[in-house]
């Protein structure tokens, strides 16, 4: 399956992340921030945009998947006017990653 970049400094979260995708059969790799983030090994990024800028986000090459607090409508609307690839409340991205990582797959 795909390789897939995970940013987020929430380690709850991101250890949630990890076990979805990785039952789902796709290898995570795990970053704080997008500075240290290995961008040419992976196929797809999934981006806390509590602490990611989402205009750093957008033209990566590869496509992103945006998640957000459903209460900070604003970073929904950053991320969504930056051109980020699919933003989504925390709480659907919980429920639905490994289709959500499949459908941005598929697109790309």
């Amino acid at each position: 399956m795909a390789r897939v970049l995970s940013l987020s400094a929430d380690l709850m979260l991101a250890s949630r992340v990890d076990a979805m995708l990785t039952a789902a059969g796709h290898h995570v790799v795990l970053a704080n921030s997008l500075a240290e983030a290995p961008l040419d090994e992976v196929e797809l990024v999934v981006a806390d945009l509590e602490t990611e800028n989402p205009e750093a986000l957008v033209g990566l090459g590869v496509p992103v998947l945006g998640y957000y607090s459903h209460v900070d409508v604003e970073a929904r609307e950053v991320a969504e006017g930056a051109g980020v690839d699919l933003v989504v409340p925390r709480s659907r991205m919980s429920r639905e990653l490994p289709a959500l990582a499949e459908r941005l797959l598929a697109e790309s």
